[in-house]
C-alpha cells in the first residue's frame, strides 16, 4: 500500500494512505523536531482490523444511523449494522476499509476517488466519492464531494484523532479545547440524539470558552456516563466555511475550520490498551481526540436536523481546514 506524502520536509507534512483514504502521519515542525501528532497505526494490516477508524475517510454517512433504517422518498432502507444494532460510519465494509484511487498528485496537494456501487452497505445510489488533501504553509484542507444517480443520503468526514504532545505521548486530559458551539445534540444509552437541541450551557460539555478536557470527562454527568467520555455532536454557529474549533496544548495550536453544520467530538473513550500506535506504544482512554465535522447523527431519520438527501443533479460539497503552529 502507497503512502504519499505531501508538504516540506522543513514544514508541515502530511502522510496520506490508499486504504480509506487515511491520514497515516502530520508532522509538525518543532523546535525540538518533526512531531506527528496524530494516532494510526504502524501496518495497513493492524489498520484493516482496527475499529477505531483512526485518521480514515468515513461513509457513507459519517457517524450513527437508528437501527440501520432510513425512509427516502417514501422508501424504506435497511442497511447493514455494525455497532448495537445501529449503523455507525456506513456499515461495516464503509469507505474507510476501502482502498481509494489516486486521480491526480503534486508534491502538495493529492485527489483520490471511490466508486460505491448502488444498494452498498443497503444504500440507495451508486456513488462516486473525492477526497482532496491539500498542504501549504501552516494548513491542511481536506476538500470532500460526491455525486450519485439516484436519490441517497450522505455526509463524509476525516477521523483524524489528534495527541498535540505528539503520538504516543499519553493522554490528551492537559489539551484546552473550544468550540464555538451553544447547543449539542443529547443521546439515549446508544449514542442514538434524541432530537432535542439542547444549550450546552451548565454542562461538561460548555466548550464557548477553553476548558481543560481532563476536568471535563470526568464529570459526573449523564450525558458523558453513558457515552464514557465525550462522544457528541455539537452544532456549530453560523454557516458557510468558518472557525468550529480550537485545541491548545505542549506549545502548538490547532484551529479547525468547516462548513459543516455540526462537529463531532470524540474523546477516544474505548481506547482500551489494546491497540499499538505507530510509534509502537498502546493507546489507552482518552489518548486521541476525534473533532470530526459532519451533518448531525441521524439525520435521514431525524427531519428537524436538516437534509443530508443527494439527488442526482446536485454535488455534495465538504471542506475541512486544520491550521496547525506553536501557541
Amino acid at each position: 500500500m502507497d503512502v504519499h506524502a505531501l508538504g516540506s520536509p522543513d514544514g508541515l507534512r502530511l502522510e496520506i494512505l490508499d486504504y480509506g483514504a487515511t491520514v497515516h502521519r502530520l508532522l509538525v515542525p518543532t523546535s525540538a523536531g518533526p512531531r506527528n501528532v496524530v494516532l494510526g497505526h504502524a501496518s495497513v494490516a493492524e489498520y484493516a482490523a482496527s475499529t477505531a477508524y483512526f485518521g480514515a475517510t468515513v461513509g457513507r454517512y459519517a457517524n450513527r444511523i437508528a437501527d440501520g433504517r432510513f425512509t427516502l422518498d417514501d422508501t424504506d432502507y435497511t442497511l447493514q449494522r455494525n455497532e448495537n444494532g445501529n449503523t455507525l460510519h456506513g456499515g461495516p465494509d464503509g469507505f474507510d476499509s476501502r482502498v481509494w484511487t489516486v486521480t491526480s498528485r503534486s508534491e502538495t496537494a493529492l485527489t483520490m476517488t471511490l466508486q460505491s456501487p448502488d444498494g452498498d452497505q443497503g444504500f440507495p445510489g451508486a456513488l462516486e466519492a473525492t477526497v482532496t488533501y491539500t498542504v501549504s504553509g501552516d494548513e491542511v484542507r481536506i476538500d470532500l464531494d460526491a455525486r450519485t444517480d439516484r436519490p441517497t443520503v450522505v455526509s463524509l468526514t476525516n477521523h483524524s484523532y489528534f495527541n498535540l504532545g505528539g503520538e504516543g505521548s499519553g493522554s490528551v486530559d492537559d489539551h484546552l479545547l473550544q468550540v464555538h458551539a451553544d447547543h449539542y445534540t443529547p443521546t439515549n444509552q446508544a449514542l442514538i440524539p434524541t432530537g432535542e437541541l439542547a444549550p450546552v450551557q451548565g454542562t461538561p460539555l460548555d466548550f464557548r470558552q477553553p476548558a481543560r478536557i481532563g476536568d471535563r470527562v470526568r464529570s459526573d454527568h449523564p450525558q458523558l456516563r453513558s457515552a464514557r467520555g465525550i462522544d457528541h455532536n455539537f452544532a456549530v454557529g453560523g454557516s458557510g466555511l468558518r472557525d468550529i474549533a480550537r485545541v491548545r496544548a505542549a506549545g502548538l495550536r490547532l484551529d479547525v475550520a468547516s462548513d459543516a453544520p455540526g462537529v463531532q467530538v470524540y474523546t477516544g473513550n474505548f481506547l482500551d490498551g489494546t491497540v499499538a500506535g505507530t510509534s509502537g506504544s498502546l493507546y489507552r482512554q482518552g489518548d486521541g481526540l476525534a473533532l470530526e465535522p459532519q451533518a448531525f447523527p441521524d439525520s435521514p431519520n431525524q427531519p428537524s436536523f436538516g437534509s443530508v438527501t443527494l439527488r442526482p443533479e446536485e454535488n455534495y460539497l465538504r471542506t475541512i481546514v486544520w491550521r496547525l503552529g506553536r501557541d
